[in-house]
């Protein structure tokens, strides 16, 4: 991830085009460190977010959680509480199996070993406010978003307060068939209960077309328009004040938290959980593991296809 200042934007760019730009367990408190030093900064007015690469974001990088979770920790986590700096994935040092070191990931990912829901939600559920650093952040947000924009990608382009997509983009939550929940659970704020169902019980996608229709998007234009339209509309909010962008959000953002969004989000973690620890939910991972991740996201995307969910 990459952070610069271009005059009154704050720049945040996902930087690993080489694996769609997947999220790993430190993205999300990577990207809230972004966002408090844009917020922090008083020249910045708005913050920009947008992917390098083919696209914005591919989702979680499963090509890694998965395979690795299923061919099993080479080290169970130590029983010890003590501090030790450098631990795996870490980067900081944390204690012993703590639920985001990869060993504990790994173990309470076994299909043979009894899983613990809690130490699942506090892994994943830090990821979610890290997510949310974008919604919760004083400063307003925009998002581009080019070539894909799923699964746990689409976390972070809702939290954001406005989107400007391409035209042909892919936005959607393809892992509701087999593997998972949204955790930040934004669908039905940002398009309504109907058409959330509608993605979320097929696991569909929408263009970046559609995606304005339904006015989750708010301009989508051709790849070759899309980052001048995006400038533009960086631009013209930046030319507001601090203060006035800071009300403004605060008094949006507040009918949002009162209907309840903190309790969908705790219920959407648990449910991530769940989705994950399913039976179709191993074995979908487990085929990820044999036959690649690649090819089992093609079966998921039928999701009845010749890996033993295919009824009757």
């Amino acid at each position: 991830m990459t952070y610069e200042r271009d005059g009154r934007i704050a720049r945040i760019t996902l930087d690993r085009p080489e694996r769609g730009n997947g999220i790993t367990l430190e993205m999300p408190r990577e990207l809230a460190a972004c966002v408090e030093r844009a917020n922090l900064d008083p020249e910045v007015h708005v913050i920009a977010l947008a992917g390098n690469g083919s696209g914005f974001c591919g989702g979680y990088d499963l090509v890694e959680s998965a395979e690795q979770s299923h061919r099993g920790a080479t080290t169970a986590p130590p029983a010890s509480s003590a501090s030790r700096p450098g631990a795996a994935g870490s980067g900081e040092g944390r204690p012993s199996g703590s639920p985001l070191e990869p060993a504990t990931i790994a173990a309470n990912h076994d299909p043979g070993a009894v899983w613990d829901p809690v130490v699942d939600y506090q892994m994943m559920s830090r990821n979610v406010r890290g997510f949310m650093s974008l919604f919760w952040s004083e400063k307003p947000v925009i998002c581009k978003v080019h070539g894909y924009c799923v699964a746990g990608g689409t976390d972070m382009a809702l939290c954001s307060d406005l989107l400007v997509v391409e035209d042909e983009a892919k936005i959607g939550y393809p892992p509701a068939r087999v593997w998972g929940v949204p955790t930040t659970a934004l669908w039905a704020h940002r398009v309504g209960v109907g058409r959330a169902k509608r993605l979320l019980l097929t696991g569909d996608s929408i263009s970046g077309a559609e995606a304005l229709e339904w006015g989750l998007a708010t301009e989508a234009a051709p790849a070759a328009q899309l980052g001048a339209r995006f400038d533009a509309l960086c631009a013209r909010v930046a030319l507001l004040p601090v203060n006035q962008l800071v009300m403004h959000k605060l008094l949006v953002n507040q009918a949002v938290a009162s209907s309840g969004l903190h309790a969908t989000q705790v219920l959407g973690t648990f449910f991530d959980g769940i989705a994950r620890h399913t039976p179709e939910g191993f074995e979908w991972a487990r085929r990820a593991a044999e036959a690649g991740f690649k090819q089992a996201v093609r079966e998921r995307d039928d999701p009845f296809d010749d890996f033993g969910l295919r009824p009757g």
